[in-house]
């Protein structure tokens, strides 16, 4: 396991790393999840363990640490990799990143572009939406207040996001938990749809086989690569680990 402080309290953020040749590939999880449960079968599959792999936990997440001074917006999640991939030596790389991830990443495409010279977004979050009411199949997080939340809140949402899910979104801090989906559902400023289609790395938007994400035309106006991947549902990594993995090979360095 790897680490690098990224935060002036000394919080750390870890990762899992596989070894092997530049170009970086950086695997970032979405929201209430951990990156090595999530991606571990596909970066070490035969077709794409060949490059140095971080399967990396943002701040709050998983084995990474949880300051409460952080702010947990999406564009602080976007420095504190930045400085996380600076300090272990990652420039130039590619990004796979899952739902919130992939609104992580590209807003850190945008602001250190240095660091990334293509995304792949698994059926990532690109607009804002509002908290209320609850998205089906979503974690309604945002629809609560911080300290209703943090106290009775999330008892709730463990309950409706069922086992696997909760499985490591117990692992989250609470407050960071909650402060992270409420800046997703805020989204940014362009949006993350607007950052997207204004980047002039190559980009990639995977989604489960009828379940398109909105102006599907549009993205692909930008010069946004989009694929349906069959057999899957909002966690396609997991779903069909091998399509996702032959696919990764088809666009990755």
């Amino acid at each position: 396991m790897h680490d690098a402080i990224v935060h002036p309290s000394g919080a750390r953020m870890r990762w899992v790393e596989l070894p092997g040749p530049d170009p970086v590939r950086v695997y970032v999880h979405g929201l209430g999840a951990t990156s090595a449960p999530y991606y571990a079968e596909v970066a070490a599959h035969p077709l794409l363990a060949r490059r140095r792999s971080l399967l990396i936990d943002l701040l709050g997440f998983g084995i990474s640490d949880r300051p409460l001074e952080f702010p947990y917006t999406l564009e602080a999640h976007a420095d504190a990799l930045a400085e996380a991939l600076g300090k272990a030596g990652v420039s130039g790389a590619s990004l796979i990143a899952h739902s919130m991830g992939g609104a992580v990443a590209i807003v850190l495409a945008a602001r250190h572009p240095g660091l990334v010279a293509g995304l792949v977004l698994v059926d990532a979050n690109l607009d804002p939406y509002p908290p209320l009411p609850v998205p089906p199949g979503g974690s309604g997080i945002a629809s609560y207040g911080e300290e209703e939340f943090v106290t009775s809140g999330w008892k709730e949402v463990r309950d409706r996001v069922g086992p696997h899910w909760w499985s490591t979104m117990r692992l989250a801090d609470l407050r960071g938990l909650h402060r992270t989906a409420v800046s997703l559902a805020r989204g940014t400023d362009p949006t993350m749809r607007d950052l997207l289609t204004s980047l002039p790395v190559p980009r990639t938007f995977l989604y489960p086989d009828g379940d398109p994400p909105r102006d599907l035309e549009g993205l692909r106006a930008a010069g946004v690569r989009t694929l349906a991947i069959p057999e899957s549902g909002h966690n396609i990594m997991l779903d069909n680990p091998d399509a996702f993995a032959h696919t990764l090979a088809e666009f990755l360095p």
